[in-house]
């Protein structure tokens, strides 16, 4: 065993403690053991179960997301401080700086990452089970040969599970995977581009971390469009229901912490203007209002009269 299947292999036994549960249950309220529809459910469940215990990790990554974005215009400021300034005091001095402002805002520039990096061992092991099932492959676990066998066999709306857009058997194959490969694309493009254009604060459009998000939104969902081709129905089918899942769940965060000066966060505050929850606004029209003015007028004392006498004097 090398050194990821060792690190991988804990993760794998619990996603096929998962995976043959909610088949077990749902075969014990009556579905067909060998049914693509029983195996398709089984997967549902395993994604919804596995995506639910990585919400805190989720959050985290939403929240550093957050902190990026709101450090964006004091980045901005640092960088168009030492602008063509190209020699080795004025570099350490920028790095110094740029420093103290992540530590200042609690972030990053990897802060955003480390989540996705976490959850990384959960999906590989997700997608080899699930590959290695539709291959009729036994698992490291609860899924024995058996079940891998009905696994591969089953089929979902005349497919089966272990075929490809490349290897489809038929014209009907190609056309569902064909759909459930754009589906997967056009969730992962609207995930990110709801980041984007709902949680961005506008100031921050031509910066450098705003860049890379635009960049992003266009290379990810190409990659998965091109490698979609090549993953089993089974295998898409998590894809799709995790992008899901994301999509909602990116969506409802946003929605309840958006970023301040976003358009997420203005709709927000409109929100909570409209329920009362906020004071009303002040008007621009509003006149300001004075000061107090004392009841009585306080004479001025002349030079002459500020003079104090002599005494006998007249």
């Amino acid at each position: 065993m090398d050194i990821i299947s060792a690190i991988l292999w804990p993760f794998k036994w619990v996603i096929e403690l998962l995976l043959v549960s909610f088949h077990t249950l749902l075969t014990t309220l009556g579905l067909p053991e060998g049914s693509g529809v029983t195996w398709v459910l089984s997967i549902v469940g395993l994604v919804l179960v596995v995506r639910a215990a990585l919400i805190p990790l989720f959050v985290k990554q939403i929240n550093s997301q957050r902190s990026m974005y709101l450090l964006q215009p004091d980045l901005q400021k640092l960088q168009k401080k030492y602008k063509g300034k190209t020699d080795r005091d004025s570099r350490e001095r920028m790095a110094k700086e740029q420093m103290e402002l992540y530590k200042k805002h609690g972030s990053s520039p990897f802060s955003s990452c480390l989540p996705l990096l976490a959850q990384m061992p959960v999906f590989f092991s997700l997608f080899t089970t699930l590959q290695e099932a539709q291959a009729s492959k036994p698992g490291v676990g609860l899924l024995t040969q058996e079940l891998a066998s009905s696994f591969a066999k089953s089929k979902f709306l005349g497919a089966s599970l272990s075929e490809t857009f490349i290897t489809a058997s038929t014209l009907s194959v190609q056309i569902i995977a064909a759909i459930m490969i754009v589906l997967m694309t056009g969730s992962q493009f609207i995930t990110q581009l709801q980041i984007m254009a709902k949680n961005q604060n506008p100031d921050i459009q031509n910066s450098q971390f705003a860049q890379t998000q635009k960049i992003m939104l266009y290379v990810f969902p190409i990659i998965f469009l091109i490698s979609g081709i090549s993953f089993p129905l089974g295998v898409l089918i998590y894809w799709l229901v995790s992008n899901f899942w994301t999509m909602g769940q990116q969506y409802y965060v946003i929605r309840r912490r958006p970023t301040p000066g976003s358009v997420a966060h203005n709709e927000r505050q409109a929100r909570l203007e409209k329920k009362g929850k906020l004071g009303p606004k002040a008007s621009e029209d509003t006149p300001e209002i004075e000061a107090p003015q004392p009841t009585q007028r306080v004479q001025p004392v002349s030079k002459t009269r500020a003079k104090k006498k002599p005494k006998g004097t007249k």
